[in-house]
């Protein structure tokens, strides 16, 4: 069984969309990058992650806003061949990214839970709030990997939802904060 991870910038209110600019319309976009000294230690998950990473996964609105960037950045050429997970019942195969690895259109919940429930390593979820909140009510998410910012946004799309569902218990595997303010916790789903 293939593990699920959410990796995400959240902050302190539990916003997690549009860090790194206005893209969901409202007006704190971009708020990762603002306001907040640079420590390179905090970004250290980011980096720690890539060991892990077998496959990426996104929604469409995610794997479009990534897939105009990272396939020619320097940053991200470590996941340029990794196999990719496109989660949407939209989008079609002339709109995937040429050059940016194997890409796999999924259509539902159900088949995501195909593929968890297949042979390899772990697939990582980027951005993709709706996605990440949908397979989370469905007890699809193995892991969260979160850098918490101490901002309050007041406005955004959340991580987790408002459904009744039931329990999930989260155990705490790693954590640290940072000089800034950003605090690292990285949660197992133990049911």
């Amino acid at each position: 069984m293939r593990d699920l991870v959410y990796t995400g910038f959240m902050s302190l209110d539990g916003v997690v969309d549009s860090p790194g600019g206005p893209e969901e319309g409202h007006r704190a976009g971009g708020w990762v990058f603002k306001d907040l000294e640079f420590v390179p230690e905090a970004w250290s998950l980011k980096g720690d992650e890539l060991a892990d990473t077998s496959a990426l996964m996104f929604g469409r609105r995610s794997y479009e806003a990534f897939g105009s960037v990272w396939p020619g950045s320097e940053d991200h050429a470590a996941y340029k061949e990794l196999p990719k997970y496109v989660v949407s019942t939209s989008i079609s195969d002339d709109a995937l990214v040429d050059g940016w690895g194997p890409t796999t259109v999924l259509r539902s919940v159900e088949d995501v839970a195909a593929l968890k429930f297949g042979d390899g390593g772990a697939i990582f979820i980027h951005g993709s709030a709706e996605l990440a909140r949908n397979l989370s009510d469905a007890g699809l998410i193995d892991r969260y990997n979160l850098l918490v910012f101490p901002v309050l946004l007041g406005a955004g799309k959340s991580l987790f939802g408002r459904a009744d569902r039931d329990k999930h218990m989260l155990t705490l595997r790693e954590s640290e904060t940072y000089s800034n303010g950003i605090l690292k916790l990285v949660y197992e789903v133990t049911h």
